[in-house]
């Protein structure tokens, strides 16, 4: 049963990349990555999550697995495979796609990787969920934002942020953002073993999100066969915050690939 559209664009000609943003996140995360990508050569498609701009809040679930079936659905709308680009929570959503339906993946660029449950404890989950409750959501989220882009922040980074909370803030999105908070990273967890796709794991020096960002990166390389990046001076979204360091290593990551093709 449809429940609601997800919005996406294409720019570019040549192989396709599907670029994921995370929970909280626009699909302008990647404005400066995009741009890059196309120059290159490549078919860029930018999606927004469910009940994340531009597409619906209407849905009746939301969360990593959720993620994944609206990627499967987007790529056989598109009509081919892809390299699929995932930040964060998306990066789970890749890796439940890449066990689900390899035919579909060329390739995976896990950014920041939420593939498995932190190691919290019941108080701070509950926090979590108390912080990320619908009345203020929003509010707590726009707060917290900053500490998320550690390290050097987009020029635009005030611009941007406002967009995404003026976003968040419309009728039905804070309960659709708030209820996205809500997911677990299990179903990815249980997927690592099936994965056979390439993986590439960028992670920020400085991402906050982890205890050891760079032992975190390493154990999900080598987990899945791949190989990590770490990017200096920035948090959970190198692709915005050193979108020149970040493009450079996708585009190494992707050239063997189309050798390959």
């Amino acid at each position: 049963m449809n429940q609601g559209r997800i919005a996406y664009d294409v720019q570019g000609s040549g192989p396709l990349l599907l670029l994921v943003p995370g929970m909280g996140e626009l699909r302008s995360t990647y404005r400066f990555l995009t741009p890059a990508l196309v120059a290159a050569g490549y078919t860029v498609a930018t999606t927004d999550l469910r009940g994340h701009g531009d597409s619906d809040a209407t849905f009746t679930s939301y969360g990593d697995v959720d993620t994944a079936e609206d990627i499967g659905r987007l790529l056989r709308e598109l009509g081919r495979p892809a390299v699929l680009i995932g930040n964060s929570m998306a990066a789970g959503s890749a890796v439940i796609v890449a066990a689900e339906h390899p035919k579909l993946i060329n390739g995976l660029v896990l950014i920041g990787p939420f593939v498995r449950q932190p190691a919290t404890n019941a108080v701070e989950n509950l926090l979590f969920r108390i912080l990320m409750a619908r009345p203020w959501a929003a509010m707590v989220w726009k707060a917290y934002m900053p500490t998320l882009y550690a390290g050097t922040k987009p020029l635009d980074f005030t611009e941007y942020r406002q967009e995404a909370i003026k976003s968040m803030k419309r009728p039905g999105y804070q309960r659709a953002f708030s209820r996205t908070t809500r997911t677990d990273h299990v179903r990815a967890s249980e997927c690592l073993s099936a994965v056979r796709s390439p993986t590439l794991v960028l992670m920020g020096e400085k991402d906050p999100d982890f205890k050891d960002p760079k032992d975190e990166a390493n154990w999900i390389a080598n987990t899945l066969n791949g190989s990590a990046v770490m990017v200096a001076d920035a948090g959970h979204y190198p692709h915005s915050q050193q979108p020149e360091h970040t493009s450079a290593a996708i585009l190494n990551f992707l050239s063997p690939l189309n050798d390959h093709a």
